[in-house]
């Protein structure tokens, strides 16, 4: 009996080994098992992997306009659902070109950038161009070069004709037809920006047959250097009664300068760009920034990160290739307090305040 049970347990165990051996076919699954050591990753499949989804925009100063101008980039990558990133050069020809090639190794898909020059920054951003990296400028003309998928920027002569045309009006009606006029520019940071605005405001004198003399004209387009600026200049040139400013810094910074030293109801300032703080001394009552023509950044901006991302997703650019698009200025007075009301609201809602 003994001997019935041991060969019947044999039997069972015997069955049980075949069931649990490998000589069965496993059941196949419907995913794919994980990579490792004796399961290798699956061939990549044919299809072209989706572009990054990440690009940059530059500017190269800390003024309100160049917020502005970021703020309009941010917010075009932020409605195509692509993440920006962002960066100032500090007007730095040196630290803008290390930054574009830090991009170029990053492996974003654009830059939308406004130069730091003319023509140094062309260079590097060839090199972007030709490494893969799509380009679009803001804030200046270069786009005509073929590698730039779109450019947006004000008309420099245009929009400080705007200036021009007021400051007319005002030297006819209170300063008799004349003018003793001191000029602050940035000529040597951006020659052929900064002449066509301090031409394009001299074109409306001229056309409306003000008698004007130019005793001074210097670069000084920081604030701080520009309240230093002013006041030596009136020193040297005590003639003067009319200061064309050709950036916001330089506006600023000559009001400021010339309340300083005492010359509110003696000597007045036309300007270029807007923010708030210069609507503020629009209508401070000390009456020496009558007027300025301010640019619309933050639609740069938006236009032309726009343009960088329609080309970085394969869209149509024989629109904007090689071209500059105008975006129009907008011209502030103090005679204007609605206007200047108006634009105040929306310049705070961009800010996000």
């Amino acid at each position: 009996m003994k001997k019935s049970v041991t060969i019947l347990m044999m039997v069972l165990l015997s069955i049980s080994l075949v069931a649990c051996s490998g000589s069965t076919a496993p059941a196949v699954s419907s995913q794919a098992p994980p990579a490792s050591a004796g399961n290798p990753t699956p061939a990549a499949s044919s299809e072209a992997p989706e572009p990054k989804k990440v690009v940059a925009g530059v500017v190269f100063q800390e003024d309100q306009f160049m917020k502005l101008l970021q703020l309009g980039y941010q917010a075009a990558a932020k409605d195509a659902g692509f993440e920006c990133l962002t960066a100032n050069t500090a007007n730095d020809a040196t630290k803008e070109a290390e930054l574009i090639n830090t991009y170029i190794a990053q492996g974003v898909a654009g830059i939308a950038i406004s130069p730091v020059s003319e023509a140094t920054s062309i260079a590097p951003l060839q090199e972007a161009s030709e490494a893969g990296v799509s380009i679009a400028v803001s804030n200046t003309d270069i786009s005509q070069n073929d590698f730039i998928v779109g450019g947006y920027t004000s008309d420099n002569f245009a929009f400080c004709a705007q200036t021009g045309k007021v400051a007319a009006e005002y030297i006819k009606k209170n300063m008799n037809g004349e003018a003793k006029i001191g000029i602050l520019q940035y000529k040597s940071l951006l020659p052929e920006q900064s002449s066509a605005r301090v031409e394009g405001f001299k074109s409306e004198l001229d056309k409306a047959g003000i008698k004007y003399e130019i005793l001074a004209d210097q670069d000084a387009w920081l604030q701080d250097k520009a309240v230093a600026a002013i006041g030596d200049m009136l020193t040297a040139n005590p003639g003067i009664n009319l200061v064309f400013a050709a950036n916001e810094g330089g506006t600023i910074g000559s009001t400021l300068g010339l309340d300083n030293a005492g010359y509110a109801g003696k000597v007045v300032v036309f300007g270029t760009d807007a923010s708030e703080q210069i609507v503020d001394l629009l209508k401070d009552k000390n009456n020496i920034l009558q007027a300025v023509t301010g640019q619309d950044p933050y639609n740069i901006g938006y236009n032309t990160m726009k343009a960088l991302i329609n080309a970085v997703t394969g869209g149509d650019i024989s629109q904007t290739k090689g071209k500059t698009t105008i975006v129009p200025g907008t011209t502030l007075s103090r005679d204007d307090t609605a206007g200047l009301d108006t634009f105040l609201a929306d310049l705070k809602a961009k800010m996000g305040g």
